[in-house]
């Protein structure tokens, strides 16, 4: 095992008199990425300000290629760490190439004038940040996002073997925000290390070799995306309800933010299958009623998620009939439930599952008009005293 290229140990900082990081540890292999994620003020910009030699902590260390950054010149620094701010405001009307070739300063002497090396450099941050095509225009007349793409060459151009990136994606659109992680991965196949600070946990799932999940100015998880964006963690850490599930297309999980919980209690069987059974199990799950399922096929889209969400269900191969058994285990679970919720269309196999409830609510009007009336059925202290009320 070798020494983490950048090690910070025990940050902490303070800024009027505010404790913005406690007791921060952060240690980043060499040629790996590694995400900075956690909600809006958790202090992530401080840490890599901190990390980046700008801001002295109160407490603790930073090294970087075993060099204490805080003991480093500005030089020194920037031959070690390129930073990309999370603003991009350029106060000077530069074109965009001498906005890139100021990447080279820290590698050129008081005096010294670029030669061909800083100018292969520049060039190649030109090419890789896809900013040629506007190279000879002025800076302050770019958008936003182009702004950020050619402070991202100016980085580039600094050929540093540590990168430290302040919401690279944030004034991007989808596009060119996926073509940003896409180099900045490949930077990391290349040997480079990269330390990004990321709002989308999606893309931070994606693209991220670790995360490290900042809040309250501490560090509450850090590991593999799958270990840390679980969402219990996730609820504690942004006061908010998510679920997490498998990407079905990247091997990396997928976070859906929902909406608060409502107050229901109790237990509902889903007769449906599609997207709409999908979206009325996930409602109802975080909603914190147990939620079964069936009679649905093994591989529908309700039934993954119902499985995702260790949802009690009942399938059939996929294009098979409903067999008297898989039947007489659903209507068991529908007798069993407080009320049923259709969704969509019933098959006539599933028709004796709605038929053995007391209670059925339709998801056609959407799923807060499901909860809602849930809440009524459900809310009744003596709701299994109660005569059946059905709403089919």
């Amino acid at each position: 095992m070798t020494d983490p290229i950048v090690d910070a140990t025990d940050l902490s900082v303070s800024i009027a008199d505010q404790e913005i990081l406690s007791a921060v540890d952060l240690a980043v292999e060499e040629g790996s990425l590694v995400g900075l994620v956690g909600p809006n003020g958790a202090g992530k910009t401080t840490l890599l300000r901190t990390v980046g030699g700008t801001l002295a902590p109160d407490e603790g260390t930073v090294t970087v290629a075993g060099r204490d950054i805080h003991d480093c010149t500005a030089s020194e620094t920037g031959r070690l760490i390129a930073r990309l701010p999370q603003s991009t405001a350029l106060s000077f009307d530069f074109t965009v190439e001498q906005v890139v070739e100021m990447g080279r300063t820290p590698h050129l002497g008081r005096f010294e004038r670029a030669g061909p090396d800083d100018r292969a450099a520049v060039d190649r941050a030109i090419e890789r940040a896809a900013v040629a095509e506007f190279a000879d225009r002025r800076v302050t007349s770019l958008s936003g996002g182009e702004r950020q793409r050619v402070l991202l060459a100016r980085a580039l151009a600094q050929s540093t073997p540590v990168l430290l990136l302040d919401e690279p994606t944030a004034s991007l659109d989808i596009n060119h925000a996926v073509r940003t992680l896409e180099l900045v991965d490949g930077l990391v196949t290349e040997g480079k290390t990269a330390v990004a600070a990321i709002h989308d946990l999606n893309l931070a799932a994606r693209y991220c070799d670790e995360l490290v999940l900042v809040a309250g100015g501490r560090v509450r998880a850090a590991g593999t995306p799958e270990e840390v964006l679980a969402a219990d963690t996730l609820g504690e850490a942004f006061d908010a309800t998510a679920l997490v599930t498998d990407h079905p297309v990247v091997d990396a999980p997928l976070v859906t933010p929902l909406p608060a919980r409502p107050d229901v209690d109790g237990r509902v069987h889903v007769v449906g299958t599609g997207g709409v059974a999908a979206k009325t199990v996930t409602r109802l799950a975080d909603a914190g009623v147990t939620v079964t399922l069936g009679v649905a096929p093994a591989d529908d889209v309700a039934t993954v998620r119902a499985g995702a969400l260790d949802c009690e269900t009942v399938t059939v191969p996929t294009f098979a009939g409903i067999d008297e058994g898989a039947r007489d285990r659903a209507v068991a679970l529908a007798r069993r439930a407080d009320a049923v919720v259709t969704a969509g269309d019933v098959a006539a196999g599933n028709r004796p599952v709605v038929d053995a409830a007391g209670t059925v609510v339709s998801a056609d009007a959407g799923t807060d008009a499901v909860l809602d009336r849930l809440g009524d059925v459900l809310g009744r202290p003596d709701r299994h005293q109660q005569s059946p009320v059905r709403n089919d």
